[in-house]
Order: structure tokens, then C-alpha cells, then sequence
């Protein structure tokens, strides 16, 4: 028996969270480049992460699911995930080693989709370790953000943001051997099927609205 799909419905709040974090994604750019303003920079990090997590607790407390939310949550994640560290190398705030290892592990993960496909899969279950090394890189680059003040207080709150960088990198790159672990076992143990419909399966992007 298939899972049934969410509802097919736009006007949600979720789905507005997500758009305005979509929205926010070229007004990070401008604070941190153009504007040089890291105080503006660090609130829009950190409402971003705020309504990152409020769109999936009030989707699943109101029932406010739908199709499109399924979509644009994860791909507003994947956009975020890409344009923060980038930007942040760009400003010299990480090194860009650190950018390169993400891209080529999210690259990597993109890759992966027509095989998934060929087997009717849309993607594989995320995993615990996937969310946490999220949840740690997202936490870590306002925190590191915080951290370019030449104060003592700074400081200790770059030091911590560092930490979580650094943690959530190594978790971020485990959850892909995970994932090609999954893939293995897919590609062996299911055949090709042809013209059936893809069976949906959570991404590996977590749960959203």
C-alpha cells in the first residue's frame, strides 16, 4: 500500500516561513557583502533557523502539511546550505577547504538521484545523524558569524560556534557514507522497474512542512 501524499494546498504557514526564508536568502548576501553589516547578517541566520524548525513542529501540530511544502522546505535547506558557506568564505569567515568539502558531498548526494530513480525510488530515509549535522552547521555559522568582534565575549561565542562547525562537517560527511551505504544495498537488492510509478520516501533532507 502507497503512502498518501499531503495535501495539495499553498496558502499554509509553512509554506510562508518557507518563502520568507527563501526571500532572505539575497538579503543575507547584501548585509554581509555590500552592507558589511554582520549584526544584520547573524538576525537573518538566526530567524531562518527559528522558522526553519517552526514550519515542521506547526506542520505537524495543525496538520498543515502539503505537496508544495514538501518540496520547497528541503530546497530552501539545500539553498541555504550552499549560500551561507560561500558567502561566509567569500567575507573570509570560514576557510574555503571547509565550502569545497560541503559542495562536493552535496554534489555527490545529487548524483545519486537517477539511480534512485531507476529502482522507483524519489530518495532514501534521512537519517539521525544527516539531521544532527545539520542542525550543528546551521547553529555554527551565525555563532562563528558572532565571533568576528574583537571582544572577549566574541571570541568565546566564535570558539563555540567552531565547535559546531567542526562537529556537524565530520557528521555532515559520515551521514553521506550512511547514505552510500543505503544506496548499495538498494542498487543489490531491488531490480530496475521500468515504467511503475517512484514510490515516495522521506528525503534526506529531514522532515518539513
Amino acid at each position: 500500500m502507497e503512502p498518501a501524499l499531503p495535501p495539495d494546498r499553498v496558502l499554509t504557514v509553512p509554506n510562508a516561513l518557507s518563502a520568507i526564508r527563501l526571500a532572505l536568502i539575497p538579503v543575507f548576501v547584501y548585509v554581509l557583502l555590500v552592507a558589511h553589516a554582520n549584526g544584520w547578517a547573524v538576525g537573518v541566520l538566526m530567524f531562518s533557523g527559528a522558522s526553519d524548525w517552526a514550519d515542521g513542529k506547526i506542520a505537524r501540530t495543525l496538520n498543515q502539511s502539503s505537496r508544495l511544502g514538501v518540496l520547497l522546505d528541503p530546497a530552501v535547506d539545500r539553498l541555504y546550505m550552499v549560500t551561507v558557506p560561500v558567502v561566509l568564505a567569500l567575507d573570509g569567515i570560514v576557510p574555503w577547504w571547509f565550502v569545497v568539502a560541503l559542495l562536493v558531498r552535496d554534489g555527490l548526494l545529487a548524483a545519486t538521484l537517477p539511480l534512485l530513480r531507476s529502482r522507483g525510488l524519489s530518495a532514501l530515509p534521512v537519517t539521525y545523524i544527516g539531521k544532527a549535522a545539520t542542525f550543528a552547521l546551521m547553529s555554527g555559522f551565525p555563532l562563528v558569524l558572532l565571533g568576528t568582534w574583537d571582544s572577549l565575549w566574541s571570541r568565546v561565542i566564535g570558539a563555540c560556534g567552531w565547535a559546531f562547525l567542526i562537529w556537524g562537517i565530520y557528521a555532515y560527511l559520515w551521514s553521506f557514507v550512511q547514505y552510500a551505504v543505503q544506496l548499495t544495498l538498494v542498487m543489490r537488492r531491488m531490480p530496475k522497474l521500468g515504467g511503475r510509478a517512484r514510490q515516495p520516501v522521506a528525503p534526506e533532507a529531514g522532515e518539513h512542512g
